[in-house]
């Protein structure tokens, strides 16, 4: 696999310890930033992964550097922040961002980067952990055309699907509409699923008819265990985190001045699911949820 120098990653969460891992398989170097939200790192350690304690020092020696953090707040606060990687970075560096951030946040912290003789893609992701693990991940590129070739290859060791989107900013403007059709999608399913309940509905019959018909697809697939098991690791994805990615699609609706009144309905929600119950159970927990709520 070609490699392109030393790689730093900041955020080895449920998606970035995939990542990592598939990195390291294919045989790039890479050095981790210490932080108390990642996942254990033995396994990277194991493997090879080296690791910092701050962002400054993480840059000062990568000539890639890739975030998959939370947010625009997060990914705001690791390449600006005190001991961030602007401190560190060296000219010629590649920022690759794989975070889901607002459009305007990404342009803006690009161009600081590109200011400081640094290069920059915005990279999300789409599908889950376990593709992660797999090293099947789908990813929108935004960025310049000759970069975002010369960074395929690392991209393409832990990606099935790499998509060109076009210029800086517009990989998270597609993450973000992928997202609210997506999660818009399983919030749909799971009130119709909830309403089968309290309908007397059999979940399998639930689940058949849908599958055979029109309701078929991949948030079907991914809320069946729920459903006919009540299991919720077909979707391991946080309610909060469902949230922060409509409420990310909400302000880029509202930037462009586009319709948003199914956007709406599904925030709102997501808002009152975090509001009445855990805001970090999973997504497919939000039937239940929906289907106990007191006078629905």
């Amino acid at each position: 696999m070609t490699t392109i120098g030393m790689i730093g990653m900041i955020g080895i969460g449920m998606m970035g310890h995939g990542i990592a891992s598939n990195l390291l398989k294919h045989g790039q170097s890479l050095t981790v930033l210490e932080h108390p939200g990642n996942q254990p790192l033995d396994t990277l350690l194991a493997a090879g992964a080296r690791t910092c304690t701050t962002p400054q020092a993480l840059a000062a020696q990568s000539d890639v550097i890739m975030l998959c953090v939370t947010g625009t707040p997060q990914v705001e606060a690791v390449l600006l922040g005190e001991n961030g990687v602007l401190k560190g970075m060296r000219p010629g560096t590649i920022v690759i961002d794989c975070s889901t951030a607002v459009p305007a946040s990404t342009e803006k912290v690009a161009a600081l980067v590109i200011a400081q003789g640094g290069q920059f893609l915005d990279s999300p992701m789409t599908r889950t952990p376990k593709e992660a693990a797999e090293g099947r991940l789908n990813l929108l590129v935004g960025g310049d055309a000759a970069l975002f070739e010369r960074c395929r290859p690392i991209l393409a060791c832990f990606a099935e699907n790499i998509v060109h989107t076009g210029p800086i900013g517009s990989g998270h403007r597609m993450k973000l509409l992928h997202n609210y059709v997506s999660l818009g999608t399983v919030t749909l399913l799971a009130e119709a699923a909830a309403c089968a309940q309290r309908a007397g509905v059999d979940p399998h019959t639930f689940v058949e008819v849908l599958s055979k018909g029109g309701g078929w697809g991949a948030a079907l697939d991914r809320l069946k265990p729920m459903l006919t098991a009540g299991d919720t690791s077909g979707l391991r994805f946080s309610m909060s985190n469902a949230l922060k990615d409509l409420n990310y699609y909400h302000q880029m609706a509202s930037d462009t001045q586009a319709e948003r009144t199914v956007a709406e309905a599904i925030r709102n929600t997501l808002q009152t699911a975090c509001e009445e119950g855990d805001p970090h159970a999973l997504v497919p927990e939000l039937v239940t949820l929906l289907a106990q709520r007191p006078g629905a």
